[in-house]
Order: structure tokens, then C-alpha cells, then sequence
């Protein structure tokens, strides 16, 4: 597992890096990293490998395997009725053959289908290589940093342009969301050293590195972003802070529950306010303020959208139809805008349902999992502020994040269901 624990970090890093520099090669490196490290991964396997992927999948192996067999099934001829009204009126006026692809750009789809396999690629590679506690430790730490550096671009850029070139803003945000949680993580995972008695030193300078990065995290998106965004990420730090009461008080499962159901009421209240504080298209309500144009292009683009979309990653594609101005670019507001109008209300509702899934999995994973609860706990608050997120802005949309996303979750279900570190 060695090579494929070094393609998972090279994956993360590289993709990172580049996105934040600007690069356009990062998806592709990234995406080729993934192919090396489950090329490793599988040759290496054992069948304890397999068992443990097994327990730590069983949550929806099944429906993580529907998602690229759903955009595959895009790419191959089916009747137009299926597909976008667009194609249907443009058979109707010319004629021909009354099947076609769903996808109005079989290259972007093509390119969406190759960066969910990678993406389902690194969740699996990752619940193998970081069955080993120690590997888990590291692979925590490239995450936290790696996010902590893309929040401090979007701090120092706002702070002082002159100092630092601007990066994605809807991406370092996102990161910087990550950030927050998985350097929480890293707090605890020095706390926890400090009680196992470990070298007391060492266990302080990891705090101290993880209070720094939770700092900047925070500083990136409680000061310099959206409201939304904010609130996402603050929906995720009180996940965690649930989960670490319930723990630390060793309540009872009444007491628990109850306590678990009043902070999902609480959760309920405050997304219905801000869903109720704009008018419109659900999708368009927690994005941030847009031109009455744009605004109109865009529910024409949703309410046109059928159950199987225009075709994963074509959004740029078919906006070209919808934009009033010419030399306009229309782009997607928010990452469920995209993947709605891409995928219509089988792929939106398809990534509510893995999310909420995965959420529900790793919390319950987190209450069970004793000491090294923080790993599924970080996982769980990542989940959840990139459900909320998703709503409010495009930075999911991003390769990188997508990649990153994949390494947290399979972290967290991986090191849910271990027991003992010695694996």
C-alpha cells in the first residue's frame, strides 16, 4: 500500500496547489494520481483489505457505483424524450433520427464521467491505505494544511492584494470550510495524545499547529465570505461540538437523542429562515445577489430542466443558449444549480441522498468509534458544510475540492469502523 498511499498524497497536493495557482492541469494530474494509487491499491490488497472496505462502504457502495454508470448513460443514444426540451424542439424543426445522447457536450461529459471515477477511486484507496491509525495521523495533517495554505491565500489576498495574487474565491472558501474542521480534528488529535500519554511536547506543538490553521480557516470564512458560507461552516463546527459533548458527558442514547434532536431543529429553523429571506427558484435562494438578467436566464435554464438534465459538466455548454448578451458568460451560481441543470432531479436528488447518507453514517460512527472519534466527527461537519454550501456557492464545482472531498470522506469511514491501530 505504500505507492498507493504516496499517489493518494501527490493527488491531494498537486491538485491543490495548482487549482489555487490557477493552473488548468491540476484536474488531469490529480485525476491521474487516482488511477496510479487504485492501480497500487489493488494489486496490494489483501482480504482483510477487502473486508475492511466492505464494512466501511456498506453505508452505499452501491449508489456511489450508480453515479458514473448514470453519466455514462448520458453519453449513449436514448429517445429525445429523455432528454433536454431543447433537443426535442431542434428534432422537431429539423428532423432525423429521434434518438441522441441526453448530453449537449459529449467532451464535457466525458471529462465529468473521468473525475467521478477518480473521485470514487480516492474514496476507496483511501479507506485501504488509512486502515493503519499512523497513515490516518498523516493523511489528516496534508489535508489540514493543504486547506489551511488555500485559506491563508484568500486571507492575505483580502488583507493586502499586493501581497498575494488572487486565487478562486468560490474554491479557497470551500477549503477554507474544510480547513476549519479538519484542523479541529487536529486540536483533539493533540488532546488525545496528551491523555494516551505520548511525548507531551510533541502533542503541543501539534495543537499549536492546529490552532493556527483552524485561525486562518477561520478568519477566511467567518471574515472574508459570504454570509452563507458562513453559516455552512459554523452548522459544521456545532456537529462537532454535539458529538464531542455527547462523548465527553457519556450521555445516555435518550439523552443523546434528545440533545441530537433539538440541535436538528435548531438546524431546520435557520435554514428555513434564510430559504424564506429570497423569493424564486429554491436552488437560487442562499446564492449571493445577482443581476435581474442573469437571475432570468437562469430560471428559464432550471425550469426547462428534466429528470435526467443536459448532461454532467455541459452546464457552459447549454448556459450558451440561455444568456441574453452577447460576449457574456453565464456560469453557475452555485454547485446545485450546476449539478441540477446537468443532471436534473435524479442527479440533485441522487447527491442529497449520498450526502445525508454518509452524514448520518459518520455521526453514528463518530458516537461509536471511543477514542478516535475526531476522524468521522471532522468528516461528518465537512459533509454537512458541503451540503449546506453547495447551495450557496460554486466551489464544489472545482476539481480539487471534489478530489479533497473524496480523501475526507474515506478517511472518516475508514477510520469509523477500525479498532485498533495496528491494522
Amino acid at each position: 500500500m505504500s505507492f498507493a498511499y504516496f499517489a493518494l498524497i501527490v493527488s491531494i497536493v498537486s491538485a491543490s496547489a495548482l487549482e489555487i495557482a490557477g493552473a488548468r492541469v491540476g484536474a488531469q494530474l490529480g485525476t491521474m494520481a487516482a488511477a496510479l494509487s487504485l492501480l497500487a491499491a489493488a494489486s496490494a490488497a489483501r482480504k482483510a483489505d477487502y473486508d475492511h472496505y466492505v464494512r466501511a462502504a456498506a453505508w452505499g457502495r452501491w449508489i456511489l457505483l450508480a453515479i458514473p454508470l448514470c453519466i455514462a448513460a448520458q453519453l449513449v443514444p436514448l429517445p429525445l424524450s429523455w432528454a433536454h426540451p431543447i433537443w426535442a424542439s431542434a428534432h422537431d424543426v429539423l428532423g432525423g433520427l429521434s434518438l441522441g445522447p441526453i448530453t449537449a457536450d459529449t467532451g464535457l461529459t466525458v471529462n465529468a464521467l473521468l473525475l467521478a471515477l477518480a473521485a470514487i477511486s480516492l474514496l476507496g484507496v483511501t479507506i485501504l491505505v488509512v486502515r493503519n491509525r499512523g497513515r490516518a495521523e498523516l493523511v489528516l495533517f496534508v489535508l489540514s494544511g493543504v486547506t489551511a495554505v488555500s485559506a491563508l491565500t484568500l486571507d492575505l489576498h483580502r488583507l493586502s492584494p499586493a501581497v498575494a495574487a488572487a486565487a478562486p474565491a468560490d474554491f479557497t472558501t470551500t477549503l477554507a470550510g474544510f480547513g476549519l474542521m479538519l484542523n479541529l480534528a487536529v486540536m483533539q488529535l493533540a488532546a488525545e495524545r496528551a491523555e494516551t500519554h505520548h511525548s507531551v511536547l510533541r502533542s503541543i506543538a501539534i495543537g499549536l499547529c492546529g490552532l493556527v490553521g483552524t485561525l486562518v480557516c477561520a478568519a477566511a470564512i467567518f471574515g472574508f465570505s459570504g454570509t452563507n458560507s458562513a453559516i455552512a461552516a459554523a452548522f459544521g463546527v456545532v456537529l462537532i461540538l454535539l458529538i464531542l459533548v455527547i462523548r465527553r458527558l457519556d450521555l445516555s442514547p435518550l439523552a443523546a437523542g434528545a440533545l441530537s434532536a433539538a440541535a436538528l431543529i435548531g438546524a431546520t429553523i435557520v435554514l428555513t429562515f434564510l430559504f424564506e429571506k429570497s423569493s424564486g427558484p429554491v436552488l437560487m435562494r442562499l446564492v449571493p445577489n445577482l443581476g435581474t438578467e442573469t437571475k432570468a436566464a437562469l430560471e428559464r435554464m432550471l425550469a426547462d430542466t428534466r429528470w435526467f438534465g443536459a448532461g454532467a459538466g455541459s452546464f457552459s455548454a447549454v448556459a450558451k443558449i440561455y444568456q441574453s448578451e452577447a460576449g457574456t458568460t453565464l456560469t453557475a451560481p452555485s454547485a446545485a444549480i450546476a449539478v441540477f441543470a446537468d443532471t436534473g432531479w435524479i442527479g440533485l436528488t441522487a447527491m442529497m441522498a449520498v450526502s445525508l447518507i454518509a452524514l448520518v453514517r459518520l455521526f453514528f460512527g463518530a458516537l461509536q468509534r471511543g477514542r478516535d472519534s475526531f476522524f468521522p466527527a471532522a468528516t461528518a461537519a465537512c459533509v454537512l458544510f458541503a451540503l449546506v454550501q453547495s447551495f450557496a456557492g460554486p466551489g464544489l464545482l472545482r476539481p480539487a475540492a471534489i478530489l479533497c472531498l473524496s480523501v475526507i470522506v474515506g478517511l472518516g469511514l475508514s477510520q469509523s469502523v477500525s479498532q485498533s491501530s495496528s491494522r
